[in-house]
């Protein structure tokens, strides 16, 4: 049995000290550590509205001052000793607080409570998280625009059902999963409208009874709100991973909220880049050869020497199935809980800490890929087929004035008849497509041109030159932009 003192105490009922085991699995201090800035931050703002409430005097409020900064110097410096009576980051800093300033530093947490504590550091933490996954975003986008401009006149196979479609630019598909992460962008800036609602002065459940100024609070923290219900306030995780609109819709799970909202958002992220893992890994193919990648993004075999591996493709599409176990991780832990705070709680940090640091790894691996990776223009070109026009063929005879499901009907008939015949569908001859439909003429030869067919999307969105550099415009606003 370890006896020592805890923030909670050592006597009484408690004298009798925590079980080994027990203290083993209350212990987060391994994973909560990584919050000492945020945790000392918010200690610093504290410490200033209990002095303007009179709750500590002036002298004590620079003494605490002064102390907690060298307490963020010994973190910072790597000097700090952790000891095995630590429980989390608040004991370890309130602790190392006391031993340098005195019992004054005992004043510090006066009508504080861990459960306000623990939600405002994560909420500083992710604030700067999450700005820090959209600028990486942002710069994988801008990797999609250079290579979109360098390669806009390359024509490769579109897929649907992993069948050869219609003919796109090759620009035009890198430049469709860069909408995906504009689209994970803006959830992002949502998520940080949402947590940018300080929960400090909430106390344990009951709210703060010493007057301080949260108002004051919020401003000195950066925060632009500050939470309205203080029960809501310290059980909220949705901001690691909720899907709520606005900040008030729940008055008591707001605690989770941001949490699990950021989970949620973070394994779109991690599905948008597991599906342009997938493309780029079958474009590396031998089958496919669209692409090539760099040797510093590749790995061998032991066994077989001419192995050209994509790992680092196949591991970011890996990490998709963890990322995403850590959002229903933290669904299941929410999902039963009574109001307000439980320990069951502690372990959302970690999940928070997983997520981040592997979308961000991620991001930047993707980024490398994509810089670094050859495009194959001969190679694109060279798998397009005339059977892939079929489409064209339809939209000739429209524009003849067919109904667009009869034109359907007659290309398929053509389609059928050269299969069988063996023939490629630009080489029909003219009498043998007239015995299908009578609208074919002369000028039905004008169709078997893959730039001419791509070219013919000229409506918003579509693959033709001009529709592809106003997509490479917008998104080049977009990342430019500062909001």
């Amino acid at each position: 049995m370890e006896k020592s003192s805890k923030l909670w105490g050592d006597e009484g009922r408690f004298s009798c000290g925590l079980n080994s085991d027990l203290s083993q699995l209350n212990n987060s201090l391994q994973v909560d550590k990584r919050l000492y800035r945020e945790d000392i931050c918010g200690s610093l703002a504290y410490a200033e509205v209990l002095c303007d409430a009179e709750i500590i005097s002036s002298d004590e409020f620079k003494t605490i001052k002064e102390g907690l900064n060298i307490v963020l110097d010994d973190w910072n410096s790597h000097k700090i000793q952790l000891r095995d009576n630590d429980e989390d980051i608040h004991s370890v800093n309130e602790r190392r607080l006391i031993e340098i300033v005195g019992d004054v530093g005992r004043k510090l947490h006066t009508g504080r409570s861990r459960n306000d504590q623990v939600v405002l550091d994560m909420k500083l933490w992710m604030k700067k998280s999450v700005i820090e996954i959209v600028e990486d975003i942002k710069c994988l986008i801008k990797v999609f625009i250079r290579k979109a401009e360098d390669k806009i006149k390359v024509i490769m196979p579109g897929y649907t059902h992993l069948q050869r479609a219609q003919p796109v630019r090759f620009s035009h598909w890198l430049l469709a999963h860069g909408f995906f992460l504009e689209s994970d962008c803006d959830r992002l800036k949502q998520l940080l409208e949402r947590v940018d609602v300080m929960p400090l002065g909430s106390g344990a459940l009951a709210g703060n009874p010493f007057k301080i100024n949260r108002d004051k609070l919020a401003k000195l923290l950066g925060f632009s709100k500050i939470t309205n219900n203080s029960m809501n306030a310290v059980s909220d995780r949705d901001f690691v991973g909720n899907l709520m609109k606005n900040v008030s819709d729940l008055i008591f799970l707001n605690t989770n909220i941001f949490q699990v909202e950021f989970n949620f958002i973070a394994t779109l992220i991690s599905t948008h880049l597991s599906r342009l893992s997938e493309d780029l890994i079958l474009f590396n193919t031998k089958e496919f050869n669209f692409i090539k990648l760099s040797g510093e993004f590749a790995t061998g075999s032991s066994l077989m020497p001419q192995k050209f591996n994509p790992d680092c493709l196949e591991l970011v599409r890996g990490l998709t199935g963890g990322i995403l176990g850590q959002l229903t991780n933290i669904l299941v832990t929410l999902k039963g809980l009574p109001f307000t705070y439980n320990k069951d709680l502690q372990s959302d940090k970690q999940s928070m800490f997983f997520v981040f640091d592997n979308i961000k790894l991620s991001l930047k691996v993707i980024s490398g890929v994509v810089e670094s990776m050859e495009i194959l223009d001969e190679n694109c070109w060279n798998a397009l087929s005339y059977d892939m026009l079929a489409t064209d063929v339809a939209y000739y005879l429209v524009r003849k004035g067919v109904a667009f499901r009869d034109a359907h009907h007659s290309a398929s008939k053509l389609v059928d008849y050269a299969s069988q015949h063996c023939i490629e569908l630009c080489k029909l001859p003219l009498p043998v497509m007239k015995t299908i439909n009578e609208k074919f003429i002369d000028d039905v030869h004008d169709i078997w041109s893959f730039t001419k067919s791509v070219e013919q999307y000229q409506a918003t969105g579509g693959t033709s030159m001009e529709s592809v550099r106003n997509q490479i415009a917008y998104l080049k606003d977009y990342v430019e932009r500062g909001n």
